[in-house]
Formats: structure tokens, sequence, C-alpha cells
């Protein structure tokens, strides 16, 4: 489809305002509360992690207090030498104690080893007389006379009959008989009492912390939800500058185009029929009339040089003529310069919205006119096609590429370019991306909503 370039220029389609949706206000700030809660529940968890070590901890070292108190002020009292060997009266007094003074609901078996791993008692009566060997704790506990904790290894055989008690804590230390023999004491503990002090010292740390957090989270959300308004009525003031002076641009150049079209091209294409009449009167010699043919064929090339130019600065209007054409035409002021030129609009759809056409054709001029000044390539080519819901736009060329650094420096200089109109593509819930390499070319894409 081809556009008849000497049209005169009309307005040029306005791009549509950036969808609301993009700067609501609740998404950003619900993200914002979701994130908190999540912190929330980090922090709970990692105190409650913390808070029952501490417990636990604790626990331990009061079941430590415990067998202590009650292995030297209740148990070795009542120790005499005939213990060591396992004499019945010695047994028997002890068993008298420690039923008596020692067991209780967490304090669950007790066991008293000579060093050579024998059980000489028991609450357990079925282990009494039997051996086992000691571990390295246990022998380093009765040699250095220190007190030792650890959870049981209800897999040991010496721990068979603790088995259907659970998990245990297993407390020992030693004790000395009258004689000066020692003895190691053993006392298992229930681990439940154990996380239960872990879990007591949680839910009085969990109110405070817990409660401070979404006291924080409360406070910070009316904060969020006001700077996410501020921003939002930021970045709609910036969209509105930037569309004022994108279409400030647009309406110099329609007058740039329509002065020209009314002025300079008219001038010249009456110098071209006055040419071609002078080159056909009679009597005129043939070298006169040769120039003269040859004038006004310069003159109407200009013309057509001209009329390209006009649609190049501002086109047809896009909703008549239509985008395959209208890029079709800015290929071929491309193509006047000596680059070869393709574009395929094959899998473009016939009724895209007007705004949609504006914005796609705006990127296609912009990305080829940087093409024109910037390149310095022999190919470029352009496809326009839809995909779904979406309307996709590719600019390749071969051209000398470029870095971030140059880039940074043009628009520094103040070219904005595709730069510019990045935040219209993305007002409109596009997407618009400039990969370059040095040497390899340039490739735009981009891709916006037909919606």
């Amino acid at each position: 489809m081809q556009v008849d370039q000497g049209a005169r220029p009309q307005e040029e389609p306005a791009v549509a305002d950036a969808p609301t949706g993009r700067w609501t206000v609740t998404r950003p700030v619900l993200q914002f509360a979701l994130a908190g809660l999540v912190a929330v529940a980090i922090v709970g968890v990692a105190t409650a992690v913390a808070s029952r070590r501490v417990g636990q901890r604790e626990a331990t070292v009061d079941a430590r207090t415990t067998t202590l108190v009650k292995a030297q002020t209740v148990v070795e009292p009542a120790v005499t030498d005939g213990l060591i060997s396992a004499q019945p009266a010695a047994v028997r007094k002890i068993a008298t104690v420690v039923q008596k003074s020692v067991l209780d609901r967490s304090l669950v078996r007790v066991k008293i080893w000579t060093r050579d791993g024998t059980i000489v008692y028991s609450d357990e009566p079925r282990l009494e007389g039997t051996r086992y060997q000691l571990g390295a704790d246990e022998l380093a506990a009765l040699d250095r006379g220190v007190i030792e904790a650890e959870v049981s290894d209800l897999s040991r055989p010496e721990n068979r009959f603790e088995r259907d008690q659970g998990k245990l804590l297993e407390v020992y230390l030693p004790i000395r008989a009258p004689g000066g023999g020692r003895l190691l004491f053993e006392a298992y503990y229930r681990y439940d009492a154990v996380s239960a002090s872990g879990n007591r010292i949680w839910r009085s740390f969990a109110p405070v912390s817990i409660g401070a957090l979404i006291a924080l989270e409360l406070v910070q959300i009316p904060l969020a939800w006001s700077l996410a308004r501020r921003l939002r009525h930021r970045q709609r003031e910036r969209e509105r500058l930037l569309r004022q002076a994108i279409d400030a641009s647009d309406g110099e150049r329609r007058r740039i185009a329509s002065d020209l079209h009314d002025g300079v091209v008219q001038d010249l294409a009456g110098v071209a029929y006055q040419l071609a009449g002078s080159a056909r009167r009679e009597g005129l010699a043939d070298h006169s009339s040769a120039l003269l043919e040859q004038s006004a064929s310069q003159v109407r090339e200009s013309i057509k040089s001209l009329r390209s130019l006009l649609v190049d600065i501002y086109p047809p209007k896009l909703a008549e003529a239509g985008l395959p054409a209208a890029v079709t035409d800015l290929l071929g002021a491309v193509a006047n310069r000596g680059i070869t030129t393709s574009c395929d609009v094959e899998g473009l759809v016939d009724d895209l919205p007007a705004p949609v056409a504006a914005l796609l054709y705006r990127v296609a001029r912009e990305s080829l006119r940087n093409v024109v000044s910037h390149a310095q390539g022999s190919r470029v080519d352009l496809t326009l096609s839809t995909n779904g819901r979406r309307a996709t736009l590719d600019v390749v060329d071969d051209g000398v590429g470029f870095t971030a650094d140059d880039a940074a420096a043009r628009a520094a200089e103040g070219h904005l370019g595709l730069r510019g109109l990045r935040d219209l593509v993305e007002g409109a819930g596009g997407l618009l991306q400039v990969d370059s390499t040095p040497g390899e070319g340039t490739h735009v894409h981009m891709e916006v909503p037909i919606s």
C-alpha cells in the first residue's frame, strides 16, 4: 500500500493517555503491606526459634542445678562404701532415698554407675547388676568431677527401658562414697519440660516483639499510601509535560511541512511546468530544448524529494493512510539516502487503534532517523506484527552501534530520541528496548497493548 506523496500533511493522532492502572495507589501499598507482613512473619519465626533455644538452654541449666542439688545433698549422704560392691543393704538405702526425695514428674529415671560400667542402682530394677561401656564424656565427668547434660541416646542398650518415655535429657555427675571412691550419678528428665520452658519464654517475648512490628506496620501503611499518591502525581505530571513537549514538536513539524508544501513545493512545481513548456516551443535550438528538459526533470526530482521530506517531517493522517503506508514512506526516505531497506507488515492487523498506530509510527520514525543520522549502516529491516493483543515493532540495522556511554553523552547534549519516547510507551503499558553492540548494529524492539 502506497501513500500519495503529494498529499498535504495533516494532523497526527495524539498518543493515548497513560492508563491510570499503571500508577494506582492500591497495588504498591498492598505490596508494601504484604512485604511488611512477611517481615513480621520472619521476625516472629526467628524470635520463636531464638526464644525456644534460650528457654531450652535455661531449662538445661535448671536441670543441671537440680541434679547437682539432689545428688550432693540428698543421694550422696546416703551412699555407703557397700554401694560400690552393690551390697543389698546399701542399695536398699539408696532406693528409699531416691523414691522418696529424688524422683518426680519430670525426673523419670536414676542410675548409679561404677567406673567399670556396672549399674549398681537404678529405679528400674532390671538394670541393676548389668554392665555396659561408659562413654568418653561420662568417664571425663567422673574423672574431672564436672556435671554434663545431653539428649539421651535411646538407641543404646542401657536406655532400652526409657524408650517409652520419649525424648529425654540426660544429666550426670560424680558422687563420692565415704571411703573416697567415685560413682557416676545419672538422672533422666522428660524433654517436654525443657521444651515447655522455651515456649514460656517465647510467649513472654512474642507480644512485645510481634506487637511492636505490627504497630510499626500500621504506622507505615498511611505513610506509604501518601508517598505512593505523590509518586503517582509526579509521574502523571512528568508524562503530561513529556506529552506536551512531543505535541509541541509535532505542531512545529506540521507548521514547517505546511509552509513548505504551500510555498516552495508549489513554486517549484510551477517552475517545472514552465521549463517543460519552454522546452517544447518551436524554433528553439535542440541543445537549448534538451537543457530545458533536463532542468525540468531535475526540478521534478527535487519536488519528489521535498514531498518525501514532507512525509518524513509530518506524515499523512494515519487513520486515513494506514500505518503500513506511513512506515513505507519513511523507509522510502531512508532509501533515498542509499540505504537498503526492507519492510514486513504481513503479520499486522488492519484495525489498530489510532493511538497505538501513532505510537508505533513515532518509534519507527525516531528509529529510522537514528539510522540515517548515526548508524552509518548499509541496511535496515523494519517488521510490524501483532501477537495476541499486543503489537510489536522491530527495527534492525547493521550500523556501527553504540555503547551505554555513547547514549549517555547524546542524552547530555539534549538528544533524547527514543529515550524520551520510552516513558510514553511504558505509560501505555508497553515495552521499549534498545539493544546495540559496537560494530554489530542496533535492534529497537517495541511492544504495546492493542486494547
